[in-house]
């Protein structure tokens, strides 16, 4: 295995040297073209360009998004047809989605036929991270929350940083960045196609590795190779957070260190041997308590699932290692800073969403759609809500996720009441070879569980809930489908009762 991820890592590394385009390290003044502005990831990085002074135009759909309203903000009006003329003459970069194809799109074909440079948005992402001292939070499961932790985290704490999450964070005034200053930068780093090495690390948290993803990484072995390969773009003296409870990030750490002894290697978790060794309480008043090693007192989150337990000491164990980097030392008041900061935590868009409550039905939405992430959400949900019933509709995302997963979900519901299934919804990176379907997983998870139902089309199911749920039950909508238009209908027909 490790000779393997070698001969990877150099072809890797010789690819990168050949193919790699820099911006420059001033972006004041510099014309940047958007391809694809409006979605999440590069609205906020059209927020962090724009904070460096570059001048940005950009185009996309003509569908209103939320994030036309953090355009407005910047001062960008999107076009809303693809055209070359879009592009103004003096654009230095053209960065681009990769929603869209620079074989297809027209004003991708125009950027090339013009030689503009063409940068795709993680690349971009990665030549930004170049600028400054930058932390990516990598992961099969939790990157979005742990990033969003750690940006609250320093922002309590005035570290000159920027913060990119992949959701809309409550605690970034509902966006997806938090930019306070430009010395740091702290991103939330994809694993999907290797996108995380165009990243330019100084540190690294590494919460979980599994097999997901199979689209692309067929095997375990290959999407460990992948995580490997990220943790060795770390300096001399870089430094690796990794999850002590999770089996993937521990064999990634071990499997590095014979390579990379130069990398400081950090755990934290129940199983870590550091100041990060985390004791979980339990809830008490809907908090989640814990305690860490090294500091005195108890820790408070507001947001369920010993997961998000894990989440913030790799958070606090990021955070207090920068602020020893820019100010020499962690003081009391520091650590007071960061647990005031924890318990505000309000969570982020998609992660265990608070949607609403009507007529005594809690409402929540969550993104997971891994088997671990489902199975980790509901027990959460389950301490937190023990006396409540919970009833849970999901919707599976991509055929080959759940072929490959098909017993890991079907055993994922364990702490559910009740389990509604949809039809899997699919993703275009991928051929329907006609094997798995919703139905296939809904009979799975009929052997495993008692009480579940089968709807193809999700608002199918929205009669049989409106007569099902009951005052003190919480529905959860989960998956990386469009089920989440549940919620909100469900809470819609409560408010005509």
């Amino acid at each position: 295995m490790i000779y393997k991820y070698l001969a990877v890592k150099y072809l890797f590394e010789y690819y990168c040297s050949m193919t790699q385009l820099s911006l420059p390290q001033d972006l004041k003044g510099v014309r940047l073209h958007m391809v694809g502005i409006k979605g999440t990831g590069m609205a906020a990085l059209a927020e962090l360009l724009s904070a460096r002074g570059a001048v940005l135009t950009g185009s996309d759909r003509p569908e209103v998004f939320y994030t036309d309203s953090i355009l407005e903000r910047l001062g960008i009006t999107p076009f809303v047809e693809f055209s070359p003329d879009n592009i103004p003459s003096d654009t230095a970069y053209v960065i681009h989605s990769s929603a869209y194809n620079r074989d297809t799109n027209p004003e991708l074909v125009s950027a090339r036929e013009r030689e503009i440079p063409l940068l795709l948005y993680t690349e971009a992402l990665g030549q930004l991270s170049r600028l400054a001292y930058s932390c990516g939070i990598a992961g099969v499961h939790g990157k979005t929350t742990t990033t969003a932790m750690a940006g609250t985290l320093v922002k309590a704490l005035g570290l000159p940083a920027s913060v990119l999450a992949g959701s809309v964070v409550s605690s970034f005034g509902d966006r997806s960045t938090m930019i306070a200053g430009n010395r740091y930068f702290i991103a939330e780093t994809c694993e999907y196609q290797r996108h995380f090495m165009s990243f330019h690390p100084k540190k690294i948290i590494l919460t979980s590795v599994e097999s997901d993803h199979q689209d692309y990484y067929p095997t375990y072995e290959s999407i460990l190779s992948a995580f490997m390969q990220y943790i060795d773009l770390l300096p001399q003296f870089g430094e690796l957070i990794y999850c002590a409870d999770d089996p993937g990030a521990c064999e990634a750490a071990k499997m590095v260190f014979s390579s990379r002894p130069d990398i400081v290697f950090t755990s934290y978790g129940e199983k870590a041997n550091t100041d990060y060794r985390l004791t979980i309480k339990g809830v008490k008043q809907e908090r989640l308590v814990f305690t860490l090693k090294g500091f005195g007192g108890e820790f408070k989150l507001r947001v369920p699932g010993r997961h998000n337990a894990r989440n913030a000491a790799a958070a606090i164990a990021l955070a207090a290692s920068l602020v020893i980097e820019e100010r020499g030392e962690l003081t009391i008041s520091d650590i007071g800073k960061m647990r005031e900061a924890l318990e505000s935590f309000g969570g982020t868009k998609r992660r265990t969403e608070i949607i609403g409550e009507e007529n005594g039905v809690l409402v929540i939405d969550d993104y997971g759609h891994h088997p671990t992430a489902i199975k980790t959400t509901l027990a959460g949900l389950r301490e937190f809500y023990p006396d409540r019933r919970l009833v849970v509709d999901f919707m599976s995302h991509t055929y080959t996720r759940t072929a490959a997963l098909l017993d890991e979900f079907a055993s994922s519901f364990r702490d559910a009441d009740e389990v509604i299934l949809h039809k899997i919804y699919p993703s275009e990176r991928e051929q329907y070879d006609g094997l798995v379907t919703g139905e296939t997983l809904f009979e799975a998870v009929r052997k495993k569980h008692r009480h579940v139902r089968y709807f193809e089309e999700i608002m199918d199911a929205r009669s049989y809930l409106e007569e099902f749920l009951k005052k003190g039950d919480v529905f959860i909508t989960v998956g990386a489908g469009d089920n989440w238009k549940l919620g909100p209908a469900i809470l819609e027909d409560r408010r005509k009762t």
